[in-house]
Formats: C-alpha cells, structure tokens, sequence
C-alpha cells in the first residue's frame, strides 16, 4: 500500500504542528517553506485537517494554524483514513474486471488494508514524535524565525 502525497503532507503538518511551542499557530507560508510544499497545495491539505478537526485554522493578517487538540488523542489511523478516504486498494469496478463479482484477491486485499489501519490505530501522534524529531523541528522553526527576522 503507498500512501498519497495528500497523506504524507498530512502527517508532516501535524508532526510540525505538535511540536510547535504552547500550542502557538504557524502560518501555512511557514510550513510550505519547511517541507518545500506547493502554498495551494498545503491550503488543500490544511483545510481537510481543519474539516476533520485536526487543526484549527484562522484566517487573515494574523492567521495561522494549530493542533486543534491533544497528540495523545489524535490517531494516526483515524488521520490516514480521513486523508486517504475510503477506499479498497484496487478498483474492480472502475476497471470492469469480469472476475469482481467473486475474487478471493479482493478480499485478501481488503483484510490487508483493514490490518493496516488496525496497526497504524495503535499509534497516537504523539507516540511517533521522538525526541530527535521533535528536536529537530524545534530547530527547524528557530531558523525560520531568524530568517524571518533578517528579511
């Protein structure tokens, strides 16, 4: 199973997010800047998280988003499914395959994928932030900020 790069953005946003000070907002230019993201495409990205409830997002000259709850209550399964949608891992239908009416491949496949999420719901947000990481996107935001401050 690969995930989407909607996905991936996803969890960097809320990996980022997590360690951002006393819950303080970032600007989506910010985040852009730090995972060499399209602006439009992390506005998308952001604005699903923000319909999920994920992320708070406020809008104008002093806008920005934030974690909108806890690491520790946030799941990284319930976050690819919400991101990755629904969806089984291939498309019988949608390529009108003659053997999809009774295909034990599409069942296999489905309990794979349900194995999947089940694993990644063992998994919180705040479970997957170790102190390196952690560590390093507290450094990746100082050098933001200094950047910021010598433009």
């Amino acid at each position: 199973m690969k995930l989407t790069r909607f996905s991936d953005i996803g969890l960097r946003v809320l990996m980022y997010l997590a360690r951002t000070p006393d819950g303080s907002s970032v600007t989506v230019a910010e985040v852009a800047s730090q995972f060499d993201v399209p602006h439009n495409h992390l506005v998308k990205v952001v604005g699903a998280m923000a319909k999920l409830g994920w992320v708070d997002a406020v809008r104008g000259r002093n806008g920005g988003i934030r974690l909108a709850g806890n690491a520790s209550d946030i799941r990284i399964g319930t976050v690819l499914r919400g991101l990755e949608g629904d969806s089984e891992a291939i498309d019988c239908e949608g390529i009108g395959c003659r053997l999809a009416g009774d295909c034990a491949l599409r069942h296999a496949l489905k309990c794979a994928v349900d194995a999947f999420y089940k694993t990644m719901d063992e998994y919180t947000l705040e479970s997957i932030m170790n102190v390196g990481m952690g560590e390093q996107i507290i450094m990746m935001r100082r050098n933001f900020m200094l950047e910021q401050r010598m433009m």
